[in-house]
């Protein structure tokens, strides 16, 4: 009997001391956390920002007061001028950017980031965990766990490369091409739209002017419609190439009227344009040949 009953005694002291590791881990967990927060209040109530505060609880009178808000301007001053030549050089605006650590110790920190922002009208959200290796004087850094969102909708040609730089995770790449494929969706964007404007009444844009589809029509043949496709496909390496093809939609009674192999070689003859022309050259010249007159 007191055999068993030392076994419980001993099973019971099992269970407590499970416990008690389960504690520590969430104790370990949340000491982490405390150390981020206390980072962060020092980081922000520490310098100027300090001194300002002081001021603002009436430690601080006169003339002192003034040269604190003056170096507070400045300061803020240059940090809106930085953020406006790196936006400006980069073309990428951050919108908000959290950090959440998952292990810190001397040797090791572990971090979860995620950073939102956008590209022109291309809107991402980067989530990683970075971490950090010391070794004396020196460390390394590494990223994992990278996942980028993005919207899928308009961006069936951008999904083979998202996942190749969830694979490499190459954050440099990512943003790197982004910026170009933005870039031109843009030129294609503002082609479309002022076609549109200098041709009313052939070019319209059923998508919108950032759609891949620009229609042309001649107003007294609507059933005869010339279509300019322009796709920007990018490779899983990055490669941003944008390819615009000349489709036709002409009625069969219509064809009659029209040489088959005119109407069968068009794609072809557009395709000679833009080599030779470049893409708004080239557009232009098939508008003015559906318009059926030099001057609309």
């Amino acid at each position: 009997m007191e055999a068993k009953m030392n076994e419980e005694n001993i099973e019971e002291v099992k269970v407590l001391e499970a416990q008690i590791k389960h504690l520590q881990s969430e104790i370990a967990v949340l000491q982490c956390q405390q150390q981020d927060h206390h980072k962060d209040m020092t980081f922000t109530f520490k310098g100027q920002m300090h001194d300002a505060l002081s001021y603002l609880w009436g430690q601080r009178q006169g003339k002192e007061k003034e040269k604190v808000l003056s170096r507070m301007k400045r300061e803020v001053e240059g940090l809106e001028e930085d953020l406006r030549q790196q936006t400006q050089i980069n073309g990428i605006s951050l919108d908000s950017c959290t950090t959440k650590t998952l292990e810190s110790n001397e040797s090791k920190l572990v971090q979860q980031i995620c950073v939102s922002g956008h590209c022109s009208e291309l809107v991402f959200q980067v989530e990683f965990q970075l971490t950090e290796i010391k070794d004396g004087q020196k460390s390394e850094r590494t990223i994992g766990d990278l996942n980028v969102v993005m919207d899928a909708s308009d961006l069936q040609n951008f999904s083979s490369f998202l996942s190749g730089v969830e694979e490499s995770r190459d954050l440099l790449l990512f943003f790197r091409t982004a910026r170009a494929f933005s870039d031109r969706c843009e030129d294609r964007c503002r082609t479309f739209k002022h076609f549109q404007e200098k041709y009313p009444s052939v070019v319209s844009l059923p998508g919108g002017c950032r759609s891949e589809v620009m229609s042309l029509s001649h107003p007294k043949l609507p059933s005869c419609v010339v279509f300019i496709h322009w796709s920007v496909e990018v490779s899983r390496e990055g490669e941003v190439t944008p390819k615009i093809n000349l489709l036709t939609k002409i009625p069969e009674r219509a064809l009659q009227f029209f040489p088959s192999q005119v109407v069968g070689s068009s794609a072809e003859a557009f395709q000679s344009l833009l080599r030779i022309l470049g893409p708004e050259a080239a557009m232009e010249s098939v508008i003015r040949a559906v318009s059926l007159s030099e001057d609309t």
